[in-house]
């Protein structure tokens, strides 16, 4: 009786660390609106070619031939540059109905005239990545 006792025991550990690990992967996954502020999801294929980007305001996903509006700042040949995001195609110059423009990094709505403040990083091997600082909002008061 009692190793039975001990084994369901056992078992209830088990089940119990199974569910506790697991809701730490999950919220340890949902870093997007709290840890990584200006990070762009994407979508990737098996063989690593990108699939679908969402736009940083309005979290739209893109479809192919889809780009942002954007205003990158001189000069052109060094490695960080100024960049602002004014939107994408479905949230501006004109949002669509329901669509809402969020700044990633405050979390506060930005308005149509808005913009998000962005680094552009320009590496060797002519890729690039784009790190989000906040809204015309937010990066107005640092």
């Amino acid at each position: 009786m009692t190793y039975l006792l001990m084994g369901l025991a056992a078992i209830a550990i088990i089940i119990l660390l199974a569910i506790f690990t697991d809701k730490i992967k999950k919220s340890g996954n949902s870093s997007k609106k709290t840890g990584t502020a200006g990070t762009q999801t994407k979508k990737t294929g098996p063989n690593g070619e990108v699939l679908m980007v969402e736009c940083p305001l309005c979290n739209t996903p893109l479809q192919k031939g889809q780009n942002l509006i954007s205003k990158v700042f001189r000069p052109m040949d060094v490695p960080d540059q100024r960049c602002n995001i004014s939107g994408c195609p479905h949230c501006y110059p004109q949002p669509e109905p329901g669509i809402k423009r969020i700044c990633p990094c405050c979390g506060k709505e930005v308005p149509i005239t808005g913009y998000l403040v962005a680094r552009l990083f320009n590496y060797k091997d002519n890729k690039k990545h784009v790190r989000v600082t906040g809204c015309s909002r937010c990066c107005e008061k640092k």
